[in-house]
């Protein structure tokens, strides 16, 4: 299969952020190319190194000497997995693209029936987890939490238990191409885009081999990203939490007034009951400030307009021999 001829244009593009992947991506690349050989169209496999520790780039870079539908696009250093899917969409030049990671957790072969929707019409054709092996009850809980809290905050319809693996049209990459924000939570924003999106169930398995990249605190900044970026209803609810205060000190002032006119001679002692008072609100002081902060903070990064990544390399296979070029400019869009 190596040796076929395929259009300039693939009609199919697979982007695979890897980071610390090296025990499973040949696995994954083989079992990617049986699915793409079982459609029928040309394609490309595009291997997103995202500065990672292991040999993953040494791996990588044999797969694509092998192959010459795998590019590898080597990040300068460790950007993070939105950005790194960034950076493969905007390389990317199928008619459709597929994200997926590289850990095999989500299975190639659902790209199948993600293509069959897709024929059928779909913008967008995502995966839908109906099971979650080999995670811990304390990550299925949060993730649960996440998802329909994140949905009552946001406008947009982010579906619940679906991740970034997902089948889209040009359009839809077109327009993720030219969303530029810094803080990226890429599935908010191909929901965000609209059009015809389709769920494809299928149950994820366990790691096929290395250990989680997504540990608690980068799944709580996540999740910050993710409702920063769809939301203000946490202002507003600062904005409500000061009004209700408001109204409590005017309450709790007119209750004073009254008890000094009925008995001006009434004291309430209490000096830890005040401090505990004080302490309460001055704690809700400074969380309104954190949240406010939050958004101040993502709209100073964005003013910056620093790139949300910066490719060192990409190596692929030209006239049966790997080469690899340094890109003298950035990809259409990438600041």
């Amino acid at each position: 299969m190596s040796g076929a001829k395929f259009p300039s244009v693939p009609q199919l593009s697979v982007v695979a952020p890897c980071y610390n992947e090296a025990a499973g991506l040949p696995e994954f690349v083989r079992r990617l190319r049986a699915v793409c050989a079982e459609l029928g169209c040309g394609y490309e496999i595009l291997l997103v190194n995202d500065g990672s520790r292991d040999s993953t780039l040494e791996v990588a870079i044999g797969l694509a000497a092998q192959n010459p539908e795998v590019r590898v696009i080597n990040l300068l250093r460790n950007f993070g997995h939105q950005a790194a899917v960034t950076a493969g969409l905007d390389l990317a030049d199928g008619d459709a693209v597929v994200l997926i990671d590289s850990d095999l957790q989500d299975p190639p072969e659902l790209i199948v029936e993600m293509v069959a929707e897709w024929r059928k019409g779909a913008n967008v054709a995502y995966g839908k987890r109906r099971s979650r092996q080999g995670e811990t009850a304390f990550k299925l809980f949060t993730a649960k939490i996440f998802y329909r809290l994140l949905r009552g905050l946001t406008k947009s319809q982010i579906p619940a238990d679906a991740g970034d693996f997902r089948l889209m049209d040009r359009r839809v990459v077109e327009t993720l191409r030219s969303m530029r924000e810094r803080h990226r939570f890429i599935r908010g924003m191909v929901s965000w885009v609209g059009g015809k999106q389709v769920a494809v169930e299928y149950d994820r398995k366990p790691r096929f081999a290395g250990e989680t990249k997504f540990p608690f605190r980068k799944m709580f900044a996540f999740a910050i990203d993710a409702i920063t970026s769809f939301s203000v209803v946490p202002l507003r609810l600062v904005t409500y939490l000061a009004l209700a205060i408001i109204l409590l000190a005017v309450g709790a002032t007119a209750l004073v007034f009254v008890v000094k006119l009925i008995n001006p001679a009434f004291f309430i002692p209490g000096y830890a009951s005040i401090m505990l008072t004080i302490i309460f609100f001055g704690g809700l002081q400074l969380l309104a400030l954190g949240i406010i902060g939050e958004y101040l903070g993502r709209m100073y990064e964005s003013v910056k307009a620093r790139p949300i990544y910066v490719i060192e390399q990409i190596y692929r296979q030209q006239d049966g021999a790997l080469s690899g070029h340094n890109p003298t400019k950035p990809p259409p869009g990438a600041f």
